[in-house]
């Protein structure tokens, strides 16, 4: 599985694509370097939420446009099989 950060620099970019915006113009109305945006795209960097917000504001989206489509491997992410229902698999309610 491609890793998160690549995954959303990804969607970072195809979003400020969709809207016509170059780097330079997001990297203004989110109010941050084009240096930094530019490693984000590339999967250099793991935003803060902060961050995700501002450049949710800076593509006039909602934040959560910026991560529906990542693929997040949930054995990964928390150490376990199942994290939402393991007892569930056994049989257990």
């Amino acid at each position: 599985m491609e890793d998160i950060r690549v995954q959303f620099g990804k969607l970072l970019r195809g979003r400020r694509r969709e809207r016509g915006l170059t780097q330079e113009e997001l990297a203004f109305r989110a109010g941050m370097d084009v240096t930094y945006l530019s490693d984000l795209e590339r999967g250099k960097w793991n935003p803060s939420l902060a961050m995700i917000v501002d450049l949710a504001r800076g593509l006039s989206v909602h934040p959560s446009e910026l991560l529906i489509g990542l693929q997040v491997d949930q054995a990964d992410a928390t150490g376990t099989e199942d994290p939402i229902l393991p007892e569930r698999k056994r049989g257990g309610h």
